[in-house]
């Protein structure tokens, strides 16, 4: 067995305690912010408060419209994680078990937009989604949820598809066919055999579609207005002509956290194991 040269573990050690400060300290400098008054926040730092409150927690939620925020958010990134995970399984499933005309030229496609910066999608939509309103003779795409959903299907189901069929490539077509002569149709054997196998790989892109939406800023912030902004353009709100409430952007900014936090360390090993699996292709 080869041991590692005391400098190597050295360097090792030295790395990954500047990751680990790097990444550790600006969390701790948020979670003190949180819990100073607004005085102690702009004024002179300390590493420990001073006077510790939990008042900015209480005061975030009428500052702004911070609950409707979160619902606007939430229905937003679960719809979208909802319908990346369907027509991705769909679509990955006739991509990996098929053979059809344009097959490989759609495979190419689909993975081709992610070469491609997603602000360069940003005027193509809006002029779209304008367009159809103005046609339709009524909002209901433009600065509204469902309009944000749509917009974040464009670059989550790529990506989506082209890790589910890598997945679904590494499942035998043996299990298939072995339910085709039990007698089932070839839904009944996605459904009923596939799916239950590929559970890690569909937890994989259900938890990469929801927190790519989570955090999206950038679309959120043209394609919404009052009624429909999310929880990411919603914290700008802090920030007033007068002041900026620092300790309760900190406050808001861990509450936000805690929904991606937690579907996370649920679904971690099946997250890991997805991606692993999906990128072997």
């Amino acid at each position: 067995m080869l041991h590692e040269p005391r400098s190597f573990k050295l360097f090792r050690w030295v790395v990954l305690i500047v990751v680990t400060l790097f990444t550790a300290v600006p969390l701790y400098v948020m979670v003190t912010s949180a819990i100073k008054p607004l005085s102690a926040v702009t004024g002179r730092f300390e590493w420990f408060p001073s006077q510790p409150t939990l008042q900015p927690f209480i005061d975030m939620w009428t500052t702004i419209p911070l609950a409707q925020y979160f619902v606007n958010s939430l229905v937003v990134c679960v719809s979208a994680m909802a319908l990346s995970v369907v027509i991705a399984t769909f679509a990955a499933y006739a991509i990996s078990r098929y053979r059809f005309r344009g097959r490989r030229l759609f495979s190419a496609t689909v993975l081709s937009t992610q070469m491609f910066p997603g602000v360069l999608f940003l005027l193509p939509l809006f002029i779209i989604f304008v367009n159809i309103d103005r046609a339709a003779g009524f909002t209901f795409l433009y600065q509204t949820r469902l309009g944000l959903i749509l917009t974040y299907l464009t670059f989550t189901l790529p990506f989506s598809i082209w890790m589910l069929a890598g997945y679904f490539d590494e499942i035998p077509r043996e299990l298939d066919e072995s339910a085709r002569v039990d007698g089932t149709t070839a839904m009944g054997a996605l459904f009923r055999v596939v799916l239950p196998v590929a559970t890690p790989g569909i937890v994989a892109v259900g938890v990469y579609s929801f927190m790519t939406a989570w955090g999206e800023i950038l679309f959120a912030s043209v394609m919404t207005n009052t009624g429909s902004r999310t929880l990411a353009v919603g914290l700008q709100a802090y920030a007033t002509e007068v002041n900026v409430y620092w300790n309760q952007v900190m406050a808001a900014s861990l509450v936000v956290s805690l929904p991606v936090v937690v579907v996370f360390l649920l679904l971690q090993r099946y997250f890991v194991s997805g991606l692993a699996a999906g990128s072997i292709k």
